[in-house]
């Protein structure tokens, strides 16, 4: 499949990449109709797609199955008047019904929005009048829908809402009912052009309401590089990526590029993160391919992984936030498979990354994507050198690249914010080496100055995650009168050290910290806690303790 789309499909080196990457954009692309429908015309009895959950239920759909069962959705969904254009909410967890939906909704040329089941009926009307949603496509737990119903009298626009169950409250329409009863489908005569909107995501930043990011028809595509490449993926592979389907991160690994390449997505669905059940998914199912968040993998590497048989897994990638050294080092140490790091956003398909031939450096992000036309820039607008700090930016004075998300749906002056003279803003810092990769600092905001010094949080981070103490830390600033910031340290702290919290212990760590990177680095405040704030994705919010310290 992918080699309609790629010029050349395999790369040897960096310049061959950067030299040869062409993705062949067709017109009025669709996802449904021209991969999944097209495995499904090819290789019909092909795996696309294994569910299991923390109940030992397990599900397998074959890409016949797959078409079927999103030809069956699509034909529900048109019963219910979704057409092109309209926007749809799907807030699914990891229930494997949401692949039924995402594919079915682009069959209809209707506009997918995923989000967090984690939504308060606050959330809920602001997405709803924000983007003017005409169905929501839910879970059907109390916690959730309790939420979503206590939200519609706020919601004049949305006229339908569809529980997949287990529970389809008063109100609400049964999905399973629906699609086991839905006429034959009649593919629409107008679907969709690339330019008109395929999927929509609500992002957070650090001020203002969620910002909406909208994708066009042709996104999928974009993330070829993620799959095909980034991933190391192929047709016989088991990929899993934890995630739930209310990140964007659920499109970048478990669904849009992993389908395009014909391998098989594994999901997972738990209402708990629990290291040792992830284990023994990856054991007993053969998971061949693994992406997750740092948070993931360091907590992975503190389990006993001699307890499991692991032989299936060849190869990992990481994102979401960057990879301390030392967590690379004991994973390699524990496993002999390398993390290859890759960076992006909810805007974009990845940006940098450590691709199969390359040789990763611990605690870098990569290379550039040729996809991208990727820059380190200073506040004058000036191209940084090697060793200097810069914001990472997107050129686009010769064309929107494929993968970067057409607009702020509805907020023209955010989208300018962040796009304009050619060039989009990712708001994050880095520096690269004389060899060009490309090594984290931080958010732009999350970056302290103290004393005239600017310090990054993540070459903190990775100081003090090489203590034994140290399970997982977040570094932000805190006022400081005489110095402007200085350096705070937030510790979850490993079991062995749970009862050393004390007074003791931060001048140990301290002491560390000035060891291991520049002195005037260390952290002047320390504070333990039993676990950091974070996203649904496994995202540390420093935001969040930021706000809290002030």
């Amino acid at each position: 499949m992918v080699e309609q789309f790629l010029s050349q499909t395999s790369f040897t080196s960096q310049e061959d990449f950067c030299k040869h990457l062409k993705i062949n954009v067709p017109n009025n692309f669709n996802f449904g109709y021209d991969v999944v429908d097209r495995w499904a015309e090819q290789q019909p009895d092909k795996l696309a797609l294994l569910w299991t959950n923390d109940r030992d239920e397990c599900r397998r759909f074959t890409f016949g199955e797959i078409k079927e069962q999103t030809d069956r959705t699509a034909a529900y969904f048109q019963s219910l008047g979704i057409g092109h254009g309209d926007m749809v909410m799907l807030i699914l967890k990891r229930r494997y019904e949401f692949w039924f939906a995402v594919v079915a909704l682009h069959k209809l040329g209707a506009t997918a929005i995923p989000a967090t089941h984690l939504l308060t009926k606050k959330d809920i009307v602001y997405r709803c009048n924000a983007a003017d949603i005409k169905m929501i496509v839910c879970a059907g737990e109390a916690v959730i829908t309790a939420h979503i119903t206590a939200a519609l009298p706020q919601s004049p626009t949305v006229k339908h809402l569809v529980s997949v169950g287990p529970e389809v409250p008063e109100g609400y329409h049964d999905f399973h009912r629906g699609i086991d009863g839905a006429a034959p489908f009649v593919r629409p005569a107008h679907v969709n052009t690339n330019d008109d909107l395929s999927l929509m995501y609500f992002t957070s930043g650090t001020t203002g309401e969620p910002k909406m990011v909208a994708h066009d028809f042709t996104y999928p595509l974009g993330h070829i590089t993620t799959a095909s490449v980034w991933h190391n993926l192929t047709e016989e592979s088991l990929h899993l990526t934890i995630a739930d389907t209310g990140w964007g991160k659920a499109v970048w690994g478990k669904l849009y590029g992993q389908w395009i390449a014909g391998a098989t997505i594994f999901v997972y669905d738990h209402e708990k993160f629990t290291p040792a059940d992830i284990l023994r998914k990856i054991q007993d199912y053969r998971v061949t391919s693994l992406c997750a968040p740092p948070t993931i993998f360091r907590f992975l590497i503190h389990e006993d992984l001699t307890k499991y048989d692991l032989s299936a897994l060849k190869y990992c990638t990481i994102a979401g936030e960057a990879l301390n050294p030392a967590v690379f080092e004991t994973f390699k140490k524990l496993t002999g498979i390398r993390l290859m790091e890759g960076f992006g956003q909810t805007e974009t398909t990845v940006i940098i990354a450590t691709m199969p031939w390359a040789t990763p450096k611990p605690g870098s992000m990569g290379l550039p994507n040729p996809q991208y036309d990727v820059d380190l820039i200073d506040a004058d607008g000036r191209s940084v050198e090697a060793g200097e700090q810069g914001e990472i930016v997107i050129r686009t004075d010769k064309g929107k690249p494929l993968g970067l998300f057409r607009e702020y749906y509805r907020d023209p002056e955010r989208t300018r914010e962040a796009w304009h003279n050619g060039i989009y803003h990712t708001g994050d810092v880095a520096w690269k080496d004389e060899d060009g990769y490309f090594w984290f600092v931080g958010r732009s905001d999350d970056v302290i100055k103290s004393s005239g010094y600017r310090i990054g949080p993540f070459e903190v981070e990775s100081a003090l995650m090489t203590h034994p103490a140290v399970l997982e830390c977040a570094i932000t600033g805190v006022p400081d009168e005489i110095r402007g910031q200085v350096v705070k340290a937030t510790v979850v702290l490993t079991r062995a050290y749970k009862e050393q919290a004390g007074d003791a212990l931060v001048k140990e760590l301290q002491n560390h910290v000035k060891r291991v990177t520049a002195p005037y680095k260390y952290p002047r405040v320390i504070e333990f806690v039993d676990e950091l704030p974070k996203t649904i994705s496994g995202k540390i919010r420093r935001v969040e303790i930021r706000k809290k310290d002030e």
